[in-house]
């Protein structure tokens, strides 16, 4: 087809990525006239081949790991090249979750750019970062994405990871933007189209687990909390300390999230044999059978 949508996925992320897909279709009036594809970490060798190795990331140096939370993160610009630049597509994350039709995204006018998505919130946005978790990609206009050389240069200190993933290295000019709403942060209103759990540690179905990314650790002179990531990765390894995720402060959005689970259970989208297994990995949280009892009650 040409259009289609690609979901970006990992062992830890991989029942978001289930989720995020039945969202898609549950959602959509026009399942004929796109697909879907999950980009699983692990089918990119390229990516592999790196772990182990130092890359740039925000002017410093950090090692590649598999074994992270968005680690996944670098094939969000592989679908034009995976389309054969043809078409049209549009990449999400795995924690994003589609409310209204997706075909109304993929269909849109462009208004002739290559890249439609929204900026970053927060200080990233203020230092000009926009969100890559969610575009749409006219994907003849991005010939020149060859994702496995920029990655590797990466590793080369050519290409650094922040400016990569915030568009820094595009045109400003072949970018567009499209309604917030489109990747609403941690925003869950009667205008939400797609929402994005994006506040890592209080996405619902990780609540009380122990954290398993790495927070950013950049050096910064203020606030002096950069100081101390920076030492505790140094002594302690990646993930010692950094505590457990956090309840969503929002119960809309956990009561969202798993009555999409539930559908997903009882249409056979994927069984409970999966789920368990998932949280025996630490990746879902152990609770999530009487979360889904709960929010089942009460809906009825």
């Amino acid at each position: 087809m040409d259009h289609c949508v690609f979901i970006q996925a990992n062992d830890k992320q991989w029942l978001g990525a289930l989720v995020a897909e039945y969202a898609l279709r549950r959602n959509s009036q026009h399942n004929d006239r796109f697909d879907i594809r999950i980009m699983p970490y692990d089918d990119f060798p390229f990516l592999k081949a790196r772990e182990g190795d130092y890359y740039l990331r925000d002017g410093d140096k950090r090692e590649w790991v598999r074994d992270d939370l968005q680690s996944f993160t670098p094939t969000r610009f592989l679908p034009p090249q995976l389309m054969d630049y043809k078409g049209r597509s549009v990449v999400i994350d795995p924690d994003v979750f589609a409310i209204a039709d997706i075909w109304d995204l993929l269909s849109r006018d462009m208004q002739g750019k290559a890249i439609m998505c929204r900026p970053k919130s927060g200080n990233k946005g203020k230092r000009g970062c926009l969100a890559t978790s969610v575009m749409l990609l006219e994907n003849a206009k991005l010939t020149h994405w060859k994702v496995e050389e920029q990655f590797d240069a990466m590793f080369e200190f050519q290409r650094d990871y922040m400016k990569w993933v915030c568009l820094k290295y595009e045109d400003p000019g072949s970018i567009g933007f499209f309604e917030p709403e489109w990747n609403d942060f941690d925003h869950l209103t009667s205008q939400t189209k797609m929402l994005h759990t994006t506040k890592r540690k209080t996405q619902p179905w990780k609540t009380g687990l122990p954290v398993d990314y790495r927070p950013a650790d950049t050096f910064r002179l203020f606030p002096p909390r950069h100081w101390i990531r920076r030492a505790r990765r140094a002594l302690f390894g990646d993930y010692k300390f950094t505590g457990k995720y956090k309840q969503n402060p929002d119960p809309n959005q956990e009561r969202f999230f798993f009555q999409l689970v539930a559908e997903c259970l009882e249409k056979g989208v994927f069984g409970e044999d999966l789920v368990r297994d998932e949280m025996a990995k630490n990746h879902v949280r152990h609770d999530a059978f009487e979360v889904i009892g709960r929010i089942s009650k009460q809906a009825a």
